[in-house]
């Protein structure tokens, strides 16, 4: 190969632009490419099906940026990356840094396994606006709480930096002999139930900017309100390309600054920097994905109900709102923000099930499934993490639909079988006249299910639930 070779490691920075460690590896030669699929090390935490979906996509449009150079292998990097550096030749070996516990652990085994060697390992920060270890309060201890380390926190810290451009010059040679082809990594469902998502995105760097562009200018204007009705265009839809790294948030940051203004841009960033909180809790808190935050949860009188379970990931639960969230759950690998809080709280709240349930679908469906955010996200709807809502703040389907999609827009997208039903009986079809439902089509228990619970009796289980945790605590 080439005598000046840096490789670079792609992980979760599928882009070109405004990646650090790209960049500054272009500076000093000929870069090589990598990407490497680690399952044996993920352990646990590999990813879900929805994320293997768009990765697959993700790394196709990457190569064809890279017209084709990018080495694709699959295995252990500790094992992988030494050894690719001595089969090329290669002096350095440069990477954006990832915060998840298990790369954290293994990039910090692998720096040392190269330096070892005579190879001089470099990371970066291509994926944070702040790290989390630069963010905490004046005693050096973690925020625990996203209000005061947002507004006390990272807007007291410098400012998150400036997009870097495309590097100047970028020589790759073709890679090596032991390079995979893309299929062999086994990205792709074999029963292809992906293919229904296909038509709700385009995967990809080029996508994710032009998402951003259409974003500022159309759905940032009333982002702020706009943002909680799921058939408005004021959320972004940037959440799987800033976990893979299609984009960064420092050109999501800026691009809303040179775009917007006053109530909205603060409100957009504020999204921005609940990111960033997910992260600093998981960094500072290594078992978020499992273990309660506030321990007086651990002994919560959680129920076991499969079949109940198996109802609410089918969007199958008598209560339309919740329904129509899963349903665009499964069919587009996203839900709306406002319609993941309902519909977790009727998991956790409702129906008593575990969090720890609706993280794990969350994680396999979710094309943005990313372990900080689901992990924090879950927590603070069960009511046992850092700034988790209050235990009795229990979201009202029906209310929430009738406020958030009066006009049944969104809902009626994803439950058809309910498209003639009229916006009165909508979010509560068990209160409809028979003559009403019979005009709609709709016959209760058949075409669309009775309610899996009442929702006074279940919140009143819930609050006694609550209240035997905490007089125990």
């Amino acid at each position: 190969m080439s005598d000046n070779l840096t490789i670079h490691w792609f992980r979760q920075d599928l882009r070109l632009e405004d990646n650090p460690s790209l960049y500054y590896a272009a500076l000093k030669g000929s870069v090589l490419p990598v990407y490497i699929l680690d399952d044996r090390n993920a352990g646990d935490f590999r990813m879900g099906g929805a994320n293997r979906w768009w990765l697959h996509h993700s790394l196709e449009s990457l190569n064809r940026s890279l017209q084709g150079r990018l080495t694709l292998l699959m295995g252990d990097p500790l094992e992988i990356l030494p050894a690719l550096a001595a089969s090329t030749g290669a002096t350095k070996v440069y990477w954006n840094r990832c915060y998840e516990p298990w790369r954290i652990s293994r990039d910090t085994r692998l720096k040392h396994k190269l330096r070892e060697q005579g190879i001089t390992a470099e990371s970066y920060n291509g994926s944070m606006l702040w790290e989390p270890w630069e963010v905490h309060k004046s005693d050096g201890t973690p925020y625990k709480v996203f209000t005061p380390f947002y507004r006390k926190g990272c807007l007291s810290a410098a400012s998150p930096r400036m997009p870097l451009p495309l590097p100047v010059k970028l020589d790759c040679p073709s890679p090596p002999e032991e390079s995979l082809p893309l299929e062999a990594l086994g990205l792709l469902p074999r029963i292809r139930w992906d293919r229904q998502l296909e038509p709700h995105w385009t995967i990809g760097e080029n996508g994710a900017l032009e998402r951003l562009a259409i974003f500022l200018k159309h759905g940032l204007p009333g982002y702020r309100e706009g943002r909680d009705f799921p058939a408005r265009p004021n959320v972004s839809r940037l959440s799987p390309s800033l976990h893979f790294g299609e984009i960064s948030p420092n050109q999501a940051w800026h691009g809303a600054i040179a775009a917007g203004s006053g109530i909205d841009l603060d409100h957009f960033q504020s999204e921005l920097a609940w990111r960033e909180f997910s992260y600093s809790l998981l960094y500072h808190n290594p078992g978020l994905p499992e273990k309660n935050l506030q321990k007086s949860f651990d002994r919560f009188p959680w129920e076991e109900n499969p079949a109940a379970l198996m109802r609410w990931q089918q969007g199958l639960t008598g209560y339309p709102i919740v329904d129509a969230g899963m349903r665009e759950l499964w069919q587009t690998g996203y839900m709306h923000n406002r319609i993941r809080m309902v519909a977790g709280s009727f998991l956790v709240k409702n129906l008593l099930l575990h969090w720890h349930e609706g993280e794990s679908w969350f994680r396999d469906c979710l094309a943005d499934a990313d372990l900080a955010i689901n992990s924090a996200s879950w927590q603070w709807i069960a009511g046992c993490g850092a700034d988790a809502a209050p235990y009795f703040r229990i979201f009202n389907p029906v209310t929430q639909g009738q406020k958030f999609d009066a006009d049944g827009s969104y809902t009626r997208r994803y439950l058809p079988e309910l498209a003639r039903l009229p916006d009165r009986y909508l979010f509560s079809p068990w209160e409809a006249p028979v003559s009403v439902l019979a005009d709609a089509g709709i016959a209760t228990g058949k075409t669309y299910p009775e309610p899996i619970v009442d929702l006074k009796s279940s919140r009143r289980q819930a609050l006694e639930a609550y209240a035997l945790t905490r007089n125990h605590s």
